[in-house]
């Protein structure tokens, strides 16, 4: 899947200055080929001429459009960015989910598609399996991805708990991704260089920031060192990405969730470093969003710079936005901005025309094939003997509870932004008493449509009230707030989500028995916009029992749309 052009974390050129001829080489973006390529490239210092708007020498490149931030509108936080020759991918944090870390893969910058998963399954302890224990709101936190171009390896790297880190390697982002070590550092908030020598650095910490040097073959860690501590007048810095530009160091950070820092070494990984703000409370692109922050730099393969962050945007999470990026002569970055903010829209970075279109992100999956689409993923680790897929999507219950918040095998999908609606076509003949299945918006408070089937007869149902606490413990499993007699054995459930920030905002259930007319069950549901368990919400597919297991249900069909 890769060309001969490949792809490093450092960037090795002799310097930067606005009319500088650069070197292309690495993982956070330069080109690294059997045969250097050389393009001239014309950076704008700081007359705040957008990179990505001048015409690059090179090959064909796609025509110049404009793009909208953002340019994801999908959950996807802590963003870490490379590119591999004329690929572009991404990692995010999911928590709980599993599999976790997705790696997104792009040719443009702007459309992107779930290409896999670093993270196989989350086998970090019982607690994510559900088992005794709870791991809501623990796991893959803010980690990195990095290229390594000698042995043609992606590298995840990211600490879990804060007890250690755990390193996966694959040839391929779709894997498999096996891991490669373990290590007994927690690496907070890592970012991950491969150096120009082949060298694995990794930059982590909160406020207190640190250098380690892994072993050649990446195992071991052989050195560590704090390399800067933050001023108090700055406060917290963390989500740590590490760079090589032009024979300087850079760690790129945030200060939560309102700026960005840059660090900068001339004397090597370990520093010393200086500080520079790159922006603090700058407007974002969605209307009642937040700061663009916590991301990574990316260099196209014209030479123009980009900066790929999230927006805190809940109710969906937080939302990948796209800044181009200039540098000071004395090489510092800019992020380009419209009006005094980060621009809604920019113009299109100038690349090659894409070998095909990315697959989408929503739309309908009929659970063919042998394995799931990479946009599912689980809420906890499922149990692998309780569901399958071809001809339908099938959930054996997994679980005898009342708490959909202990219920193992909850398939979940992002909510599309600004607005968008999930459709289910459920198979519910084989359910047995005491079972609950359905559709959900899930998030530390949550509503449901589904069924219940008890003493032999089964309704469709609206229930809300199920509810956490901060320490996300249950503190409310639902309560039924309006229901229908349903027959036969097949139905359809409707979840319609708006998930534009600034407030909460509602959630609307509905469901049908022809797959045609639709009937609205229940209230609305108020869909909380506090930031604190991190990831948004997300349509889940549930099936659990309360009494005894045995019972199952099949979704034939899964359409997510938008308007």
């Amino acid at each position: 899947m890769l060309d001969t052009s490949h792809h490093v974390r450092y960037l090795e050129c002799d310097r930067v200055t606005p009319t500088d001829e650069l070197e292309v080489s690495t993982s956070m973006d330069l080109s690294w080929s059997h045969q250097p390529l050389t393009r001239r490239r014309t950076l704008a210092a700081a007359t705040g001429l957008a990179a990505g708007a001048l015409l690059p020498h090179g090959p064909a490149l796609a025509a110049a459009t404009q793009y909208t931030n953002p340019v994801i509108w999908q959950d996807f936080a802590d963003i870490d960015i490379m590119r591999v020759g004329d690929t572009y991918y991404a990692s995010a944090s999911t928590m709980h989910y599993s599999p976790g870390a997705p790696v997104l893969r792009s040719y443009d910058l702007v459309n992107w598609e779930i290409a896999g998963h670093a993270v196989p399954v989350l086998d970090f302890g019982a607690k994510y399996d559900l088992n005794g224990a709870r791991g809501y709101v623990r796991g893959i936190w803010a980690s990195s991805l990095a290229y390594r171009p000698s042995n043609r390896t992606f590298y995840w790297l990211g600490q879990i708990d804060f007890a250690r880190t755990y390193l996966y390697t694959a040839t391929a982002v779709e894997g498999p991704w096996s891991r490669l070590t373990t290590i007994s550092t927690p690496y907070y908030d890592a970012g991950l260089l491969v150096d120009t020598d082949d060298t694995l650095y990794v930059a982590y910490g909160n406020t207190t920031i640190s250098v380690a040097q892994l072993s050649p073959d990446g195992r071991n860690q052989v050195r560590t060192q704090e390399v800067f501590r933050t001023p108090s007048s700055v406060g917290t810095l963390e989500g740590a990405r590490f760079y090589k530009i032009n024979g300087q160091y850079y760690i790129f950070l945030t200060r939560p969730a309102n700026g960005q820092y840059i660090l900068k070494s001339s004397s090597g990984p370990f520093g010393p470093y200086t500080m520079r703000q790159v922006f603090l409370d700058l407007r974002g692109p969605i209307p009642g969003g937040g700061v663009p922050h916590q991301g990574g730099l990316v260099r196209t393969q014209s030479g123009a710079w980009y900066y790929m962050a999230f927006v805190d945007a809940y109710p969906g999470g937080r939302m990948p936005a796209l800044a181009p990026v200039t540098w000071t002569a004395d090489g510092w970055p800019v992020v380009q901005l419209v009006n005094g903010a980060w621009g809604t829209t920019y113009p299109s970075p100038a690349v090659p025309t894409p070998p095909r279109q990315v697959t989408p992100m929503t739309g309908v999956d009929t659970f063919d094939g042998t394995s799931l689409k990479p946009r599912w993923e689980w809420n906890h680790n499922p149990d692998n003997t309780k569901w399958s897929v071809g001809n339908g999507l099938t959930l054996r219950t997994a679980t005898v509870t009342h708490d959909l918040y202990w219920a193992r095998n909850t398939l979940t999908h992002r909510i599309q932004g600004p607005t968008s609606t999930a459709t289910v076509q459920l198979d519910h003949s084989a359910m047995r008493d005491g079972d609950r299945a359905g559709l959900a918006l899930l998030r530390d408070s949550s509503a449901w449509i589904g069924l219940k089937r008890d003493g032999g007869a089964t309704r469709v149902v609206m229930v809300t009230g199920l509810t956490m606490d901060g320490n996300w413990n249950t503190t409310g499993t639902g309560t039924e707030l309006a229901s229908a007699p349903v027959s036969g054995g097949r139905i359809w459930l409707r979840a319609n989500a708006d998930i534009r920030p600034g407030a909460p905002r509602p959630g609307t259930f509905s469901y049908s028995t022809d797959g045609i007319t639709f009937t609205r069950l229940g209230p609305a549901f108020s869909m909380g916009n506090d930031w604190r368990f991190f990831m948004g919400y997300r349509f889940a597919l549930f099936n659990h029992a309360t009494q005894a297991l045995g019972g199952a249900v099949r979704v034939t069909r899964f359409e997510v749309s938008t308007p």
